[in-house]
């Protein structure tokens, strides 16, 4: 029985961390504009047939951007709770570095998607 109880929180810990991401999906622009860049990469991966070392780097560099943007997210929520819609410097502070952690990551990841499909676009451009 203490198996079936622990896989149960185990099932609700899951549940929970999905209904989190659905709902930041559903009400924050910049996790959309991430899921819309995530497809459109995945679809030019596989119509650039990129390798394995490839896929795994866009995986992580995926990976990375959604994580960050759902960790400032939450930071951006505990900030504004704690505040109660008041002005504190530290506040912004703390969500200003936040939003620069997702700024960060998601740069890394422009320029990881650069190196990876800028020569197989410039072939094809120029050798076909």
């Amino acid at each position: 029985m203490a198996f079936h109880e622990g896989n149960n929180k185990f099932t609700k810990s899951v549940y929970h961390a999905v209904q989190g991401i659905m709902e930041t999906v559903k009400v924050e622009r910049n996790i959309k504009i991430h899921m819309i860049i995530t497809v459109l990469v995945i679809v030019a991966g596989f119509l650039f047939n990129i390798s394995l070392v490839e896929w795994l780097s866009i995986v992580i560099c995926i990976g990375l951007v959604i994580g960050m943007e759902l960790l400032n997210t939450s930071i951006e929520h505990t900030v504004d709770l704690a505040c109660q819609k008041e002005y504190h410097q530290l506040a912004k502070k703390a969500k200003d570095a936040s939003a620069g952690a997702v700024l960060v990551v998601a740069t890394m990841s422009v320029v990881i998607g650069m190196i990876i499909f800028i020569p197989k676009i410039w072939k094809l451009i120029f050798i076909n």
